[in-house]
C-alpha cells in the first residue's frame, strides 16, 4: 500500500525529473493579498507570476500545497464530519507552467503520473473538457487514446475556470476515478454525478484568455497551466478507500484521539471532526495566526471550539486538543518542518484557547439545553443563537452543528438581526470613520539606490493628484511624485516611508512619506513652490537625520528579536513591527507576560551587542540557501527569489530589504519603555535608541528627582522613604474606616429613635451626610439589627451624584422587597436601582428631589403592608 508521504513524494520526484522545480509550500496566509482570508490552492502563491507581474527564475514549478477552506467565499467547515471529501484542511498537489509548456505536455504528464507511476488502470479513470475545447478533446482522444464512452464534455459551470470576473481564464480538463458500480452515483455530467462512484481526483486548468471587463476573451501571449490535485482523495483512491477519513493520514490521529477517549467505535463522527480539525489549527498557528475574535483569528477560534465541543461529546472533559500536536507532527513533520519546530508554541496556543473556552462549554450547553425544551417548533430561536454567541462565545456553526445533531434547524435570520443590532451600536459608539481610497494602478519600475545613497538625480515618470496622473504639479498642490531612480525607502517590513525633499532649481516638493505600487516608489507630500513636470530631471534628498534615527530602530529591532529568543526561548517569532524614527515596537509569540527580571536581561544582552560593534554586514542569496543559513524570515512578507540577508556577528541573523546602521555601535543604546499582551499569545515590547532612549532616562531622572523632593528624600533612599509614607498610608486608611464604623455605628442608634411604626413594621428613611457607600450599608445592618422588623432607605450624597442603599428584615420581604423599595426612590431622583430582596442599591443624579422621595418612602410601604 502507498502511504501518503509515498504519494507525495512521487508526484514532486514525477515532476522535478520533467524539469520543474520544486517549490516550497507557501503559508496559509498569503503573502501581499487581502483578497484571500487563506491560501485555499496551488496556485495561490503563483498568482502574480500568471497575471505577469512578476517573474521567476523557473518557467516550470511543482508543489504540495497546504490549504484551508474554512472561511469567507470557500467554507467547507460546516460538511466537515459529515461527508467523505470535506475538510478545513488539505494539501493539494499542483504542477505548473508559466508560458511554457501547454494542453499537450500537461494531458501527458497527467496520463503517464496516473497510468505508470501510480499504476491506476485505465478503464477506471473517466475524463471531462471544456465543451467548446476541441484542442483539448482531441489531445485526450486521439493522442492519449482514452475510450471515448469514458470521456465527457461539461459546460463553464464545472469546466472553465477564472481568477476573478476579469483576468486570466480558461477551459479545464478533470479526471475522475470510478469507485465501481457497487458503489451509488453516475458519471460527471449526469444527474447522478453526485454519488460517490466517480470522485474528481485532478484538475488541468488551461490560462488560454484574458477576460475583459465587458466579459471579451482574448488569447493570452504566453498561455499557461495550472493543476491541483488533492492528496487526501488521491490516497484514498490509492488505499482502497471510499472515505478520506480512513486513508492512513487520518487514521493514525483517529486512534490517537481514541486512546485519549476511549471511544472504540472508529467511524464516530466526532473523531472524523477533531481528526481533521487539529490539522488545520496547528498549521494556522505554525503559519502565524492566533486566536481572536476577528479575521483569521476568529476562524481558527471556531474551529478549535469546534473539536473541543466534540472533544466534550466523547467524554473529554479536560484539556485535550493540544496533545494531537505530537502524532500530527509524527505523521506531517517530515514533510513540513516548519510544524514540527513551532510544536511548542501550537501546543500552548491551543492549550490557552481550549482552557478559556472550558469555562463557558458546560453553562453554554445548559442554556441551549434549556432553550430547546422550551421551543415549540424544531428552529433555534435567532435570540438564543446570539446569546450563546454573545455570552458564551459559541460561533454560530456550532449551535449549527449541534441542532444539526439534534434533528433541528437554527434561525439564521434571526442571529443576524441581532448581530446588526450590536454592530449597528457599536458603530454609534466609535468615535472612529473613514474608509479604503481607491487602488492606484501605476506603470512602470522604480529603482531604489537607497541602500547606498541619501540624495541621487532621478527623472520624474508620474505625477498624480487625488489618484489621477497629471502632466505637472503645482505649488500649493499636495500630490505624488513617482521617480526612475530614489533613495527614499517605500514602506514594507514594519519600516516606515522615508522623508525629505525633492527639488529643481526652481520647484521644491516637501517628501511626507514614501510607499510602494507595485514596483513603482511613491513619493507623498506637497509642492512647496515651482511647478513639478513628467520627465523632468530632478534631485531626491532623503531626511538624513531621520532616516538615521529609523535606521537605529531598525537594527535594534533585528538585535532584540534575537535577545527574545535568547531569554525567552526559540518558541518566540515575529508577528508585527513598526519602526520609525522615534521608537520601535515589536509583537512577538509568547504566552505570558515577560517578568520584570526577563526584560532586564533581554535589554541587557541587546545593549552588550551594541558595545561588541559588530559591522552589519548584507548579502544577496537565493532565498533556499538563506533559509538553510538560518536566516529568519520577518513575519507576513513576501520575497523574491533572491533576498537580503543581514547579519550582526553571530548573535542576528535575518531576511530584510530595510535600511541598517553601519555598526551595531551606531545604536548606541536600546532602552525598553513598555512591555504588554496585544492578543492571545501575543505580546508587544515598545523601545527607544540612541538620542531618544538618551532622553527617555533624562526624563526618568528628572521625575525620580522630583518626587525625591516631594517626599523629601535623595535618589539614594527615595525607594526606602517612599515604602515608609505608603505604610503610614495605609495605616491612616484603617484608623479612617475604624471612626467611619464608630460614627455608623453612632449615628444608627440615633437614627433608630426616629423610626415611624407601621403597626409591627418601622419604617425609616434618612440622609447621612458625607457617608460612603461602606458606611451606608454598615448603618443599615446596625438598624435592622436594632428595630426588628424593619423597612429601610439611607442616602448619601456627593456632588450631583446620590448613593443609595436599602435595607428590609427578612420576616417581612413576602410583602416588601429591598429591590423594589430602593428602585421606588432612585426612580424619584433620576436613577434606578436592585438587589437582593433583604438588600439592595441605587443611585441618582438629582439630589434637588431627594428630599421628596424619602418623604414618600412611608406611604410606599404602608400601601405594601395593606396589600
Amino acid at each position: 500500500m502507498k502511504t501518503s508521504a509515498d504519494i507525495r513524494k512521487l508526484f514532486l520526484d514525477f515532476f522535478a525529473d520533467k524539469g520543474h522545480e520544486v517549490v516550497s509550500s507557501s503559508p496559509l496566509i498569503p503573502a501581499n493579498d487581502p483578497t484571500l482570508l487563506f491560501t485555499n490552492a496551488g496556485m495561490v502563491q503563483f498568482k502574480e507570476v500568471f497575471l505577469g507581474q512578476e517573474t521567476r527564475k523557473y518557467t516550470r514549478a511543482t508543489t504540495t500545497q497546504r490549504c484551508v477552506r474554512a472561511g469567507g467565499k470557500h467554507n467547507d467547515l460546516e460538511n466537515v464530519g459529515y461527508t467523505a471529501r470535506h475538510h478545513t484542511f488539505f494539501e493539494m498537489l499542483g504542477n505548473f507552467s508559466f508560458g511554457d509548456y501547454f494542453k499537450r505536455e500537461a494531458i501527458q504528464y497527467a496520463w503517464e503520473f496516473l497510468t505508470e507511476t501510480l499504476q491506476l488502470p485505465a478503464e477506471k479513470l473517466w475524463i471531462t473538457v471544456f465543451e467548446e475545447d476541441d484542442e483539448a478533446a482531441d489531445i485526450w482522444l486521439k493522442e492519449i487514446g482514452v475510450d471515448a464512452t469514458r470521456f465527457s464534455r461539461i459546460g463553464a459551470k464545472d469546466n472553465f475556470w477564472s481568477m476573478g470576473d476579469t483576468g486570466p481564464c480558461g477551459p479545464c480538463s478533470e479526471i475522475f476515478f470510478d469507485h465501481g458500480p457497487d458503489v451509488a452515483g453516475g458519471p460527471p455530467g449526469t444527474p447522478e454525478e453526485d454519488g460517490d462512484r466517480y470522485i474528481e481526483i485532478w484538475n488541468l486548468v488551461f490560462m488560454q484568455f484574458n477576460r475583459s471587463a465587458d466579459g471579451t476573451l482574448t488569447p493570452l501571449p504566453k498561455p499557461s497551466v495550472d493543476t491541483g490535485m488533492g492528496l487526501e482523495r488521491l490516497a484514498a483512491v490509492l488505499q482502497h478507500q471510499h472515505n478520506n477519513y480512513d486513508i492512513d493520514l487520518f487514521q493514525n490521529l483517529i486512534k490517537s484521539i481514541q486512546q485519549l477517549s476511549g471511544t472504540t467505535d472508529s467511524s464516530n463522527t466526532s473523531l472524523r471532526v477533531i481528526a481533521d480539525h487539529i490539522r488545520s489549527c496547528a498549521f494556522m498557528v505554525t503559519d502565524g495566526v492566533q486566536p481572536s475574535n476577528e479575521g483569521r483569528g476568529y476562524v481558527l477560534r471556531r474551529i478549535i471550539r469546534r473539536a473541543i465541543r466534540h472533544g466534550h461529546k466523547l467524554g473529554l472533559k479536560e484539556a485535550f486538543f493540544y496533545k494531537l500536536v505530537a502524532p500530527l507532527v509524527e505523521e506531517m513533520g517530515e514533510a513540513f518542518p516548519e510544524l514540527a519546530k513551532a510544536q511548542a508554541i501550537v501546543e500552548q496556543a491551543l492549550k490557552i484557547e481550549e482552557e478559556r473556552f472550558a469555562d463557558t462549554l458546560d453553562n453554554g450547553l445548559k442554556i441551549l439545553d434549556h432553550a430547546i425544551d422550551e421551543m415549540a417548533d424544531k428552529e433555534i430561536p435567532g435570540e438564543t443563537i446570539f446569546l450563546l454567541y454573545d455570552t458564551y462565545g459559541f460561533p454560530i456553526d456550532l449551535t449549527a452543528d449541534i441542532a444539526r445533531e439534534r434533528g433541528l434547524t437554527i434561525d439564521v435570520a434571526g442571529f443576524e438581526r441581532h448581530m446588526e443590532a450590536q454592530r449597528t451600536r457599536a458603530r454609534s459608539a466609535s468615535q472612529f470613520g473613514g474608509g479604503l481610497s481607491e487602488t492606484l494602478v501605476i506603470d512602470g519600475e522604480t529603482v531604489f539606490c537607497g541602500y547606498d545613497h541619501v540624495r541621487h538625480d532621478a527623472v520624474i515618470t508620474a505625477l498624480l493628484v487625488d489618484g489621477e496622473n497629471v502632466d505637472k504639479l503645482h505649488a500649493g498642490q499636495q500630490g505624488i511624485i513617482v521617480l526612475d531612480h530614489t533613495p527614499f525607502y517605500a514602506e514594507s517590513g514594519g519600516q516606515i516611508g522615508d522623508q525629505g525633499e525633492i527639488n529643481t532649481a526652481g520647484a521644491h516638493f516637501i517628501v511626507k512619506d514614501t510607499r510602494k505600487q507595485g514596483k513603482a516608489f511613491t513619493h507623498i507630500g506637497e509642492c512647496k513652490n515651482g511647478t513639478f513636470e513628467v520627465g523632468q530631471p530632478v534631485i531626491a534628498h532623503v531626511d538624513e537625520h531621520n532616516r538615521q534615527a529609523t535606521a537605529q530602530n531598525h537594527s535594534a529591532t533585528h538585535l532584540l528579536h534575537a535577545a527574545l529568543r535568547t531569554v525567552l526561548g526559540e518558541h518566540v517569532t515575529q508577528k508585527g513591527s513598526l519602526v520609525d524614527s522615534q521608537r520601535l515596537r515589536f509583537d512577538f509569540s509568547h504566552f505570558e507576560p515577560v517578568s520584570a527580571e526577563q526584560l532586564r536581561e533581554i535589554e541587557r544582552l541587546v545593549n552588550q551587542q551594541i558595545r561588541v560593534n559588530y559591522t552589519v554586514e548584507t548579502r544577496l542569496m537565493p532565498i533556499e540557501k538563506a533559509r538553510k543559513s538560518g536566516a529568519m524570515a520577518l513575519f507576513g512578507e513576501k520575497y523574491d527569489e533572491e533576498v537580503r540577508v543581514l547579519s550582526m556577528g553571530d548573535f542576528s541573523i535575518e531576511l530584510c530589504g530595510g535600511t541598517h546602521v553601519g555598526r551595531t555601535g551606531d545604536i548606541g543604546l536600546l532602552k525598553i519603555t513598555n512591555e504588554t499582551g496585544i492578543a492571545s499569545g501575543v505580546r508587544r515590547i515598545e523601545a527607544v535608541t540612541g538620542e531618544a532612549a538618551l532622553n527617555y532616562i533624562e526624563q526618568s531622572e528628572n521625575r525620580l528627582n522630583s518626587i525625591s523632593e516631594m517626599v523629601k528624600a535623595n535618589a539614594d533612599n527615595v525607594e526606602e522613604k517612599t515604602q515608609q509614607l505608603v505604610q503610614r498610608t495605609r495605616q491612616l486608611e484603617k484608623e479612617l474606616e475604624a471612626l467611619k464604623s464608630k460614627l455608623a455605628s453612632s449615628a444608627g442608634s440615633d437614627l433608630a429613635a426616629s423610626a415611624t411604626e407601621i403597626g409591627s413594621v418601622k419604617v425609616l428613611a434618612a440622609n447621612l451626610e458625607g457617608a460612603d457607600l461602606k458606611s451606608l450599608r454598615d448603618t443599615v445592618d446596625q438598624l435592622k439589627n436594632k428595630l426588628g422588623s424593619a423597612a429601610i432607605v439611607l442616602a448619601a450624597v456627593e456632588g450631583e451624584k446620590i448613593t443609595l442603599i436599602a435595607g428590609v428584615s427578612k420576616d417581612i420581604t413576602d410583602k416588601i422587597r429591598a429591590g423594589d423599595l430602593v428602585s421606588h426612590v432612585a426612580a424619584q431622583v433620576g436613577g434606578k436601582g436592585g438587589g437582593r430582596p433583604d438588600m439592595a442599591q441605587g443611585g441618582g443624579t438629582e439630589p434637588q428631589n431627594l428630599t421628596a422621595a424619602l418623604d414618600s418612602v412611608t406611604s410606599w410601604v404602608a400601601s405594601k403592608l395593606e396589600n
